[in-house]
């Protein structure tokens, strides 16, 4: 099944995420136009996952509705591609990759067997809106939005940086 979702032009507030038939399964609260820290909610509005960087970090932690953590996601230095890592802990080490100007998002796992994907559809003049497929179990596809979102983040902290 493939889910969509819109991250916050203002950086602050509640966004849908839909299905493919429209209908909502699920919300994300970006928590604050100051910092970075998102909650993604499923159906009947229970936390499941957040995520933010750590103090005086880069690195986007993931966790789970008991505010444990359950991932990091990272950047990887790159020529001619976009790459970051997200090591799910006790589930393995997925390499997210894309061509350098292409909108198209690969999530692999350790063995190079495809996990998921995602399509920034959305944009230019607005919000970002992702569609992902998630083609696992290990990682549910509420822990691909934080993590999705989490690279956005870290794509804005670059923008912004320089």
């Amino acid at each position: 099944m493939k889910l969509y979702v819109r991250d916050n032009f203002f950086n602050s507030g509640k966004t849908e995420i839909l299905d493919e038939r429209n209908h909502a399964v699920g919300v994300v609260d970006l928590r604050s136009a100051f910092g970075s820290a998102l909650d993604v909610y499923g159906l009947q509005g229970r936390l499941l996952y957040g995520g933010k960087f750590p103090m005086l970090s880069n690195k986007w932690i993931v966790s789970d509705a008991g505010g444990d953590e359950c991932g990091m996601l990272r950047y990887r230095l790159s020529f001619l591609s976009k790459r970051y890592e997200y090591e799910s802990y006790g589930r393995g080490v997925y390499e997210i990759t894309a061509e350098a100007f292409s909108r198209d998002y690969e999530i692999r796992n350790s063995q190079g067997a495809l996990a998921a994907t995602f399509r920034k559809v959305d944009g230019w003049f607005e919000a970002a809106v992702y569609c992902l497929e998630n083609l696992t179990d290990e990682v549910s596809s509420y822990e691909w939005i934080a993590v999705i979102l989490g690279m956005n983040e870290i794509q804005k902290r670059h923008r912004s940086s320089g």
